[in-house]
């Protein structure tokens, strides 16, 4: 159950681990809404814990939206190689998954197109786990 906007934002910035990743998971269908993108953002490049920075990059792949995807390549873009490798395992977690994977590309594809370059680098480095390469 996708617990309300409010209560999620709360959570993205609990100590708790587990809550973070909650938040992540329950903030996802909110990817278009600018205060959830920013508390995703932070969520996707979480410093503390891994888990965290996968179980949200999963989530909002697996919205498969313009908004969901552009938030983890922005992160992809900023990210050190441990979060890049961690938000590659969240996302291929969903490429794994039969209905995914189209789903992913097609939004990379227009994410290729997007006027910042940063998010263009971002999908490119997503395209690239798609066909099986690394960032």
């Amino acid at each position: 159950m996708v617990r309300g906007l409010g209560a999620a934002l709360a959570e993205a910035s609990s100590p708790s681990w587990a809550r973070r990743a909650r938040a992540g998971r329950d903030l996802a269908s909110f990817a278009e809404v600018p205060e959830a993108a920013e508390a995703l953002l932070g969520l996707l490049l979480d410093a503390e814990d891994t888990a965290v920075t996968r179980q949200t990059a999963e989530a909002l792949a697996r919205m498969g939206t313009v908004a969901a995807m552009r938030l983890i390549a922005l992160a992809v873009a900023g990210a050190d190689d441990n979060q890049a490798d961690w938000l590659q395992t969240g996302v291929h977690d969903v490429l794994v998954d039969s209905d995914g994977g189209p789903a992913v590309a097609v939004v990379c594809g227009k994410l290729a197109r997007d006027p910042k370059e940063v998010v263009r680098r971002g999908a490119a480095y997503i395209s690239a786990w798609m066909d099986g390469n690394g960032p």
